[in-house]
């Protein structure tokens, strides 16, 4: 925790550091954009099994493996994103470029009809969400270093991520409701209907939110120097010693263990929930179809409530940090949703299934303050790093953090797909399902995100940068970078001197 002896300093965000109202609006339309392909898909992927009788453990793996992908596409987008030099900025032009992609990628993702073989289920899906991943990095990694880059200020980065952070619970409150949108019969002859007709909507909404920030927001590096690096040859050299040296920083690697915890955790229990829901709270339904219509109206009003409580925790999250400190804030936020997970074993109740609801307040403590300090954190070692190594790498940065958040997804779907199959679930016993089978899926759960939760607060326990070290760290780069603009100014005046003499 922050040094009490110290008495750290409370600093006052200066009115040059602030970002503007219209600027933080329309970087958080990118929040909102970001969040949806991880909420939207994480929902209607379910389409693959319950609508088209896909194994899970082959479901599990077309969710992971385009995450495989992304170890590439990430760092190499990062590295672009960091190291071009246009007449529109560094990140902008690839923000519009992957808003478009990604979008169409989406849309056609779920395209999807009846009368096919599971592996022709398999191999379109998989082919299309590679090429939407691969799209949409384009747009997430340099919105996100873009993030990273607009203000130097310690507090206004945690204000920005939390604005951003709201926006992006916008599809939370929209995805808990796909389930119930596609199975609605009076709309869609079934579900795998709905899945296509959904997947078009929410792909434009891609496309045309996504253009946004790279239309209007401002670059606060965008006249970096062009680096001197020539040759396909010393480029790759420069990609891996970047890579190398984001990785080597202990500050930056805890904050993505904690994410990799915390996310993967809450994303691995997510995938029961559904089954919990259906086939164990709903189990005493008359009719399958009854037990799917129940279940997914009671998914959407707690994604609903969870989305709306994220938001305030968000709120909260970010006034807090600013008086105690963002570590501190993670150790206060991170507890309570450990609690909210140990409620959901009482709120698994089929004679009063809304019961589940009191867990999700708790719950959203997890997400909600989570990627609002941890990003806001990414952006404090960013000054680090170019205080050791004189190079800002936030699209480096980003794409390996964010990589990180790719992986917990991938292991989450991976793993989850074999552990369903572990607790004996067979999707022809409908409501039938064995006690053991509902037995080990509540635990799977339940347990899981505790544990993680459980580790991470540890990890964090050992990060280095207080508000205080942000506040010297920035001083001493810009220090650096008056220093470096005299000398420069200098150099100049001396060339023009030597002009004038010849």
């Amino acid at each position: 925790m922050e040094q009490a002896a110290s008495q750290p300093k409370h600093h006052i965000t200066a009115p040059q550091d602030r970002i503007s109202i219209f600027q933080k609006f329309i970087y958080s339309i990118g929040g909102f954009v970001n969040t949806a392909q991880a909420a939207f898909i994480g929902q209607m992927v379910i389409v693959l099994n319950l609508g088209l009788g896909v194994n899970p453990a082959l479901v599990g793996l077309v969710g992971a493996i385009p995450r495989i992908i992304d170890a590439i596409s990430d760092p190499i987008t990062g590295y672009i994103s960091d190291n071009i030099r246009t007449r529109w900025g560094r990140r902008r032009p690839v923000i519009f470029f992957g808003a478009i992609t990604g979008g169409l990628c989406f849309a056609l993702m779920f395209q999807l009809f009846h009368g096919r073989s599971e592996m022709y289920y398999f191999w379109y899906f998989l082919i299309f969400q590679v090429l939407y991943f691969i799209g949409f990095t384009c747009f997430s990694i340099p919105w996100i270093a873009l993030g990273y880059e607009m203000t130097p200020d310690y507090h206004e980065r945690t204000r920005l991520q939390g604005a951003s952070n709201i926006a992006g619970q916008l599809p939370w409150l929209i995805a808990p409701w796909c389930w119930a949108i596609m199975h609605n019969q009076g709309w869609f002859t079934d579900v795998v209907a709905g899945g296509r007709f959904l997947a078009l909507v929410i792909g434009s909404i891609i496309v045309g939110f996504g253009i946004l920030p790279a239309i209007f927001n401002k670059e606060y590096f965008s006249d970096l120097p062009k680096p001197n690096v020539k040759g396909a040859l010393n480029v790759t050299k420069d990609f891996f010693n970047g890579a190398a040296i984001t990785l080597k920083c202990k500050p930056f690697v805890k904050l993505c263990a904690a994410t990799l915890l915390i996310f993967g955790g809450f994303m691995l229990a997510s995938a029961f929930t559904i089954y919990v829901v259906f086939f164990y709270v709903f189990k005493n339904s008359p009719l399958l179809d009854n037990a799917y219509a129940s279940g997914g109206l009671l998914l959407g009003w707690y994604g609903t409530l969870s989305a709306i409580c994220t938001m305030g925790v968000i709120y909260l999250t970010t006034w807090l940090s600013t008086k105690i400190g963002k570590r501190n804030t993670f150790f206060i936020t991170i507890p309570l949703s450990i609690i909210g997970y140990a409620l959901k074993w009482i709120g698994y109740n089929p004679e009063h299934p809304y019961l589940l609801l009191i867990a999700a307040p708790f719950i959203t403590f997890g997400l909600g303050s989570l990627f609002t300090l941890m990003s806001s954190m990414v952006a404090d070692v960013c000054d680090l790093d170019e205080l050791k190594t004189d190079t800002r790498r936030e699209g480096m940065f980003g794409a390996v953090y964010w990589w990180m958040v790719k992986l917990g997804l991938a292991l989450a779907s991976v793993i989850s797909g074999f552990l369903i199959n572990f607790t004996g679930f067979h999707q022809e016993l409908g409501l039938g399902q064995a006690p053991g089978t509902l037995l080990w899926m509540r635990i799977f759960d339940i347990g899981i995100p505790i544990v993680t939760s459980i580790v991470a607060i540890f990890v964090i326990a050992t990060f280095e940068i207080s508000e205080n070290n942000a506040y010297d760290i920035r001083c001493k780069i810009e220090r650096r970078r008056e220093e470096r603009r005299k000398e420069q100014i200098q150099i100049e005046e001396d060339k023009r001197r030597g002009q004038r003499r010849d």
